[in-house]
C-alpha cells in the first residue's frame, strides 16, 4: 500500500516537501529576528506568514498522499476511461448551404469514428 509513495517521483516529492517546510521554518524565524530588531508590523507579518506557509504546504501535502494511498491501484491502466459519444444534432432550418456543410461534417464524423474502430483503437 505504501510501495506507491516510495517511486522515485514520490521520493523526490518527499524531500522536496521537507526541504521548502524547513526553509519557510528559517524564513520565519530570519522575519522574526528583522521584526524584533525594530522592523515594524510588516516584519512582524511576515514573521507569521511564513510558518503559515509551511504548515499550509504540509497540510495539501498531507492530502495529496492520503488521495494516492486511496485511489485504486487500477486507475492508471489504458482503457478505463469511459468515453460518452452523442451523435452532434445537425441544423436543417435556415441556411440550405449551411445545412448542407454541416452533414458533409457529420459524415466526415462518422467515418472517423467508424475507422477508429475497425482499427482497433
Amino acid at each position: 500500500m505504501f510501495s506507491r509513495l516510495l517511486t522515485p517521483r514520490w521520493v523526490l516529492l518527499h524531500l522536496l516537501v521537507v526541504a521548502l517546510f524547513v526553509a519557510t521554518i528559517f524564513l520565519g524565524l530570519w522575519q522574526l529576528s528583522k521584526a524584533e530588531a525594530g522592523g515594524g508590523a510588516v516584519n512582524w507579518s511576515y514573521a507569521l506568514q511564513w510558518p503559515l506557509y509551511g504548515v499550509m504546504g504540509l497540510w495539501f501535502y498531507g492530502r495529496m498522499v492520503r488521495d494516492e494511498l486511496n485511489r485504486s491501484p487500477d486507475e492508471d491502466q489504458p482503457g478505463n476511461a469511459v468515453v460518452l459519444y452523442q451523435r452532434p444534432r445537425i441544423d436543417t432550418t435556415g441556411d440550405p448551404e449551411l445545412a448542407a456543410y454541416n452533414a458533409y461534417l457529420a459524415e466526415l464524423n462518422e467515418r472517423a469514428l467508424g475507422q477508429r474502430s475497425t482499427d482497433g483503437r
